[in-house]
């Protein structure tokens, strides 16, 4: 039963009864599993450029960003806390014990000199505590340490996002991943004139610390790349959360009665991208960066898969103003459909039976939609989705980058094919937006609403169930035109924990 407050409630963010209503019966339905054709594999679907290829594709960028017409944005999902990756040391600062016990707390401690923000927490527990951090360890005062990195009072490590956190020190200076980003964009996004576009999603709450910390350092990025910074940010949408629900399938309400909403997961943020103004957008994690000493692999590679990007949509481009202009032949329709199927990795089973006309009508959806290519690294048991070969509701076969809850285990043969997996998914795209006309595409149009899924959590020691948006890089690009390209594991050096910042990627 929806009442007077629901609907101001609906209103408010944007969000009609109808698709409450949807949200609602998702829950009853369920998703089903996607349906494999097989995991992608250097051998069938993802692409190892050999070096002539691949000069050709970095020169294709280079000449792509040197058209004045062209606008390019680096786009970095940032929002959130990042409370997980403090969750061992929060456990220890809650722990019966005083002494650092698991082999995590007791490494985070034997290595906090090597920490990039070792300064700032040194400094905060001189100002707390009136003694530094060595004078607080050797009195056994762990959790004394940890309270000043974590806490409000202290540098509000546990509550501050990835993005502004320190992760890399320099012989002169010490940076965060928002920084980091800053120097890759000057350093794979430049355009002709010097102007970096970069554009980061964050919460509504940490926003106003996000401009501070950009308004206090870009000038002297500014100054040492010699480019012109365009950093801009959005958050979530209202209009993209969604409502919780009990066991039952019935909405999930608060103690005061109203309905709970709940952010969708990132695959609410298509509608962030949806928004950017630009021709070709590179997507990224804020927690991937790596210091200056290791970014030449990551500058190349983002280069590499902007210009197999810019060579294939090229193509493409062209044979839309074919068909378009209706001068084709039957020869003509052959080669496009090979470049579907081969370039673009896209079959369809039923092409064989398709008049001229129909093959035409075809090959044109295929060809007319959003292009992504995405960067693939050889598994070695980092977590993250997988590339596949997955059907599509139009009976199509095309890349799709799957999660493992995406797949059905307890099929025999759909878990081989997850366990034959050979590489896994660093979120490294490269995205182009608009079609050969210029205009921009409506993104929402291609996502494809039944891979989203359903997970458990509580409020106020209620048990309820969160619906998750397909996400931004899997069923919110379903179908979109997708090419995977192998790039080496140097370019993925994510921070899901403090103790990552010690691997020697981030030292």
């Amino acid at each position: 039963m929806i009442t007077e407050n629901d609907k101001n409630l609906l209103n408010r963010k944007g969000i009609s009864e109808e698709k409450l209503n949807a949200q609602l019966a998702c829950f009853a339905q369920g998703f089903p599993f996607l349906k494999l054709a097989g995991a992608a594999s250097v051998e069938k679907g993802i692409l190892v450029p050999a070096a002539e290829a691949e000069a050709n594709y970095l020169a294709a960028w280079k000449a792509y960003t040197a058209e004045p017409a062209h606008k390019v944005v680096k786009f970095v999902p940032a929002s959130g806390a990042a409370s997980r990756m403090f969750k061992d040391m929060f456990a220890f600062a809650d722990a019966p014990y005083d002494v650092p016990t698991t082999s995590f707390e007791q490494t985070f401690f034997a290595r906090i000199h090597d920490a990039a923000f070792y300064t700032d927490l040194n400094a905060a527990c001189q100002r707390l505590y009136g003694k530094d951090i060595d004078t607080l360890l050797a009195e056994g005062q762990y959790k004394t340490v940890v309270r000043a990195m974590l806490d409000a009072d202290g540098l509000n490590y546990g509550a501050l996002p990835k993005g502004l956190l320190k992760f890399h020190r320099y012989e002169a200076e010490t940076r965060t991943p928002l920084e980091e980003h800053l120097v890759e964009g000057a350093l794979y996004a430049r355009q002709d004139d010097g102007c970096v576009n970069v554009h980061f999603t964050v919460s509504p709450e940490h926003r106003a610390l996000f401009e501070q910390l950009v308004a206090e350092v870009v000038p002297a990025y500014e100054q040492k790349y010699g480019v012109h910074y365009n950093v801009s940010f959005s958050e979530q949408k209202p209009s993209t959360d969604t409502v919780a629900a009990n066991a039952d399938n019935t909405p999930f309400r608060k103690a005061d009665g109203s309905l709970l909403f709940r952010p969708g997961g990132h695959g609410a943020l298509i509608e962030n991208l949806n928004d950017i103004e630009a021709d070709v957008v590179f997507v990224k994690n804020i927690d991937n960066v790596v210091p200056d000493r290791i970014k030449d692999d990551t500058v190349r590679y983002k280069q590499l898969l902007a210009g197999v990007l810019v060579t294939l949509q090229q193509k493409a481009f062209g044979y839309l103003r074919k068909l378009d202009s209706g001068k084709y032949s039957m020869d003509d329709l052959r080669e496009m459909l090979q470049f579907v199927q081969k370039d673009l990795c896209t079959k369809n089973p039923d092409t064989k039976m398709l008049e001229d006309t129909e093959l035409a009508i075809y090959l044109r959806k295929k060809l007319n939609r959003p292009m992504r290519v995405c960067g693939m690294v050889r598994n070695v048991g980092e977590p993250g989705g997988g590339p596949f070969l997955a059907y599509n509701p139009d009976g199509t076969i095309s890349l799709q980058i799957l999660e493992s809850s995406q797949i059905d285990m307890a099929d025999p043969e759909k878990k081989a094919m997850f366990e034959k997996g050979t590489h896994f998914n660093p979120v490294d795209l490269v995205c182009a937006v608009k079609d050969y006309q210029g205009h921009a595409f409506n993104l929402p149009d291609f996502v494809d609403p039944q891979t989203g899924f359903i997970s458990h959590k509580s409020k106020d020691g209620k048990e309820l169930k969160a619906l998750e948006l397909p996400g931004l890089w899997n069923g919110a690009m379903s179908n979109w035109s997708t090419v995977f390209v192998e790039v080496p594991l140097s370019t993925f050096n994510p921070v899901k924990t403090v103790n990552d910042l010690y691997r020697e990627q981030h030292q």
